[in-house]
């Protein structure tokens, strides 16, 4: 007997019907791609027909992250980043200012108040760069659209990034993104007036993000050289700039040792108010721990990360990074922080840094009663002088100079009568749980 006898169609038929069909997220245009459908279909009167479905495979979709430099010091910013291969983000920016525009990187690029400034630019009055991006309240709607997350970078202090930027922060959150700022606070030399215009800068973005990381320019003058012009150093501030938004988006965009999706950082940093920024990079044979303590000692910071009750941090080395570094890392920022706190952290391998471990602090969830205290710039020397020279490079990567005394020799931590000038949130062990 044959098959086409008892089935009582022709092969033909049997051909067309009794494959089984098998559809696994190919791009055939088929309805029912990214399906696995096994379709065993015969038409006999003793064996009806059967569709069963396995399982159904759901496209994941990734993250989708937009930077926007607003501003002139923004935009600085975001070129930056391009030029240092920021991946697995969009990058936007936004001037009132037309010759800026002409002079960004970004392929995307937003020229707001045109009516207003004619591209003119705000003329260094906040007012301006306000009204300038609500009259451009859609067009920045319709650029924003789509994003989870959104990084506003701005130098604050003059007209389009002051008063530009808290709008962009409030169209981000009404559209449902998290909304991330991290914007810098001017040099002294720039003026008070350029002073009093970011703080109010600041108030205003504060609340309208998720986060906001505020970097204090003249923080940098413990970093730099003496004979450093003032355009490098503008320079280095925009670079800082790079390195805040890099080191949260590389931790979501980038496979690595450790890997942190969306939803970890959303947790960390939805609503979560002020952020402390903390950078280190080190070398040498314990460069792990010392770059840690690097960050969370960082010149850079206006104040202590002890208690922070949200932490995210990014630990980028190249391919001789093990994961005992990794544990050392943590622990050491593990001992300053909140003993409950939420701590996401990644590892990502770049093999550009051979030998050098850099690792990105963002701490968040400071209670009122519990807000940093600024450190006296005694308390900043201390920090540095905690910091092997000889093996540690800046926050800006830049290679330092050697010390003029040897390394700090390594301390046991039960051993605190040593003589050795400790801040007590380092020789605080974190509470056992």
């Amino acid at each position: 007997m044959t098959l086409e006898s008892n089935l009582g169609a022709d092969p033909g038929h049997y051909d067309r019907e009794a494959k089984p069909n098998l559809w696994l997220a190919t791009s055939s245009g088929s309805p029912d791609q990214g399906k696995v459908l096994v379709n065993s279909s015969r038409e006999s009167s003793v064996m009806p027909h059967e569709e069963s479905w396995i399982s159904e495979i759901v496209p994941s979709n990734a993250a989708k992250i937009k930077v926007i430099g607003v501003g002139g010091s923004g935009g600085n910013a975001v070129n930056r980043m391009i030029e240092s291969d920021v991946t697995g983000v969009e990058f936007w920016t936004v001037n009132t200012d037309a010759q800026a525009l002409t002079q960004s990187k970004a392929s995307k690029r937003l020229q707001i108040g045109q009516k207003l400034t004619r591209g003119l630019g705000a003329g260094g009055n906040p007012a301006i760069g306000q009204k300038a991006a609500e009259e451009s309240r859609e067009e920045l709607s319709q650029s924003l659209e789509g994003a989870d997350l959104v990084f506003i970078t701005a130098g604050l202090g003059g007209g389009t990034g002051t008063g530009a930027a808290p709008i962009v922060a409030e169209i981000a959150k009404e559209l449902g993104a998290l909304t991330v700022g991290v914007v810098t606070r001017p040099f002294n030399f720039e003026g008070r007036r350029r002073i009093a215009q970011a703080d109010e800068g600041i108030a205003a973005l504060e609340s309208r993000v998720d986060t906001l990381i505020v970097i204090p320019n003249n923080k940098l003058l413990s970093v730099i050289t003496e004979q450093t012009p003032v355009q490098e150093a503008f320079s280095y501030a925009d670079d800082i700039l790079r390195q805040g938004v890099q080191g949260i988006s590389d931790i979501i965009t980038i496979p690595g040792l450790v890997n942190v999706d969306f939803a970890d950082v959303r947790a960390v940093m939805a609503d979560a108010g002020s952020a402390l920024l903390g950078i280190g990079v080190a070398s040498g044979k314990s460069r792990a721990k010392e770059a840690a303590i690097a960050a969370i000692s960082s010149p850079l910071l206006e104040a202590s990360v002890n208690g922070a009750r949200g932490v995210v941090f990014n630990i980028t080395g190249g391919t001789d990074l093990t994961l005992h570094e990794v544990n050392a890392a943590a622990e050491a920022i593990y001992e300053v922080v909140d003993p409950n706190a939420n701590i996401i952290f990644g590892a990502v391998l770049d093999e550009r840094l051979q030998g050098e471990i850099k690792i990105t602090v963002i701490a968040t969830g400071f209670s009122a009663e519990d807000m940093p205290v600024s450190l006296s710039p005694k308390e900043t020397a201390t920090h540095q002088s905690m910091r092997p020279m000889s093996t540690t490079s800046n926050p800006l990567g830049q290679p330092s100079k050697p010390a003029a005394t040897s390394p700090t020799p390594a301390v046991d931590p039960d051993k605190q009568q040593s003589g050795l000038d400790i801040p007590d949130f380092l020789r605080r062990r974190r509470p056992q749980r």
